[in-house]
């Protein structure tokens, strides 16, 4: 059964997997910031989904990470357009909302059995080949998940991936397409060619041909109209000093984050696959020679169906809630230190489990946390702020002739930019395709 997981990873089930880790959600282009919805907590609504503002500003700093991390330590931060970041971010996350759609409307579904699978057979979620729940922690905690989070954006991968497949696995070739691209790879061609020599130097021209062919092509020798554009510039960095927070502020993240650990509990089990009687059978055999004193490790070798595990005596290593499946989970959580529990049926067969040990959660103190949580709250906090400056930037600027009341009004510095042409110039604003089609 799980060998079966394992061997499906190696496909798109992996590479979606670690590409997420890995590559943290890169996104494309896109051309407008936000979409108009009545609720400002909302970014954009595809077809009566929302995309909440939590969402993109996650998105975002996901992006953000992924740029720095491929450009080097030593590029310049500040250098990033955060409105180009939040652009790509939002394409990324309405093209996605998109998918998901579209797969719920083919009804394609990824069990939560098939999930814990994933989980446990990742390689980043695994120390010296076995699952290790403080790396997994660890892992989505960089991402900037907690647990449910994570399984949520997961299980979504992969029925993204499972649409993906399906509609690539239905495409096909006709004989007559395969034919003509068999005869266009054969075809040859035979060609000759001749080189003439021009000689410049025989060539005379008088300043009368001169002036003749540049009248007549004067129009070649144009310089391109260029302009030259006075503008302000709203920085979303600039709002973070504004934004104060306290200690009472974020005792609420806090007691959120936390929530999210749970104790780890070391697990060995013993597979029959089926649910028929012959399986339950041979399940409750083994159950009664454990009973009878014979060693919980060395049946697992000899009997249990699980390639994963069998070899190690069935030990599947810590792992905490929301991992396993649930009637697993719900047998594992009720055992006692060494205490062999009743065969539990699941949808990959019959089970014996065995509690090897407890590990109580490490909570993080406050003080390790708060820098992370203030950052959080912040971010938050100005995102709302900076939506709501640059509402009153738009209305100030219509409702005035030029850029002096704007810029007085919000405390702005007018800026002038280099003369450019309808190419646009190489940096700044002046790279910016919107700004080159508004001008």
């Amino acid at each position: 059964m799980l060998q079966n997981i394992r061997d499906n990873s190696r496909g798109w089930i992996a590479k979606t997997i670690i590409g997420l880790i890995v590559m943290l959600m890169a996104f494309t282009g896109f051309e407008a910031i936000v979409t108009g919805t009545s609720n400002r907590n909302n970014a954009a609504e595809v077809n009566g989904d929302t995309i909440t503002l939590d969402e993109l500003n996650q998105a975002v700093e996901m992006q953000r990470r992924q740029l720095l991390q491929q450009l080097g330590r030593d590029f310049d931060a500040s250098l990033l357009d955060d409105r180009l970041l939040r652009e790509a971010s939002l394409k990324g996350l309405i093209e996605r909302k998109l998918l998901l759609q579209a797969a719920g409307d083919a009804r394609f579904a990824f069990s939560q059995a098939s999930l814990d699978q994933v989980i446990l057979q990742t390689p980043e979620f695994q120390v010296d080949g076995r699952f290790d729940a403080a790396r997994f922690d660890q892992v989505i905690r960089q991402m900037g998940y907690t647990r449910l989070q994570f399984r949520q954006m997961l299980e979504e991968e992969m029925l993204i991936g499972q649409l993906r497949a399906g509609i690539g696995a239905s495409s096909f070739v006709t004989e007559q397409q395969a034919r003509a691209f068999a005869n266009l790879e054969r075809q040859t061609r035979d060609f000759a060619s001749l080189t003439i020599k021009a000689d410049p130097a025989a060539i005379e021209l008088s300043e009368a041909d001169v002036q003749a062919y540049y009248a007549e092509h004067a129009s070649e020798f144009m310089s391109p109209e260029q302009v030259v554009l006075e503008y302000v510039e709203l920085h979303k960095e600039s709002f973070f000093d504004q934004v104060e927070v306290s200690d009472e502020e974020l005792q609420p993240l806090y007691e959120s984050e936390i929530a999210n650990l749970a104790e780890q509990r070391h697990a060995a089990h013993i597979l029959i696959e089926g649910d028929d009687e012959a399986a339950r059978s041979k399940i409750e055999e083994i159950k009664a020679r454990v009973d009878a004193g014979e060693d919980f490790a060395a049946l697992a070798k000899e009997f249990s169906q699980d390639p994963g595990s069998a070899a190690d005596g069935g030990d599947l290593g810590y792992a905490g809630p929301g991992v396993y499946d649930p009637a697993f989970e719900e047998a594992l959580y009720a055992l006692q230190q060494d205490q062999v529990s009743e065969p539990v049926k699941s949808e990959f067969g019959w089970h014996l489990i065995k509690l090897l040990g407890v590990q109580a959660p490490e909570v993080p103190s406050f003080d390790s946390l708060k820098d992370k949580l203030a950052r959080d709250f912040k971010t938050q906090q100005v995102e709302l702020r900076f939506v709501e400056a640059t509402k009153q930037l738009e209305d100030a600027a219509f409702e005035a002739s030029d850029l002096a009341q704007p810029a007085q009004e919000l405390n702005l510095e007018v800026k002038t930019s280099e003369p450019f042409g309808r190419e646009g110039g190489a940096t700044g604003i002046t790279a910016n395709r919107q700004v080159l089609q508004a001008a």
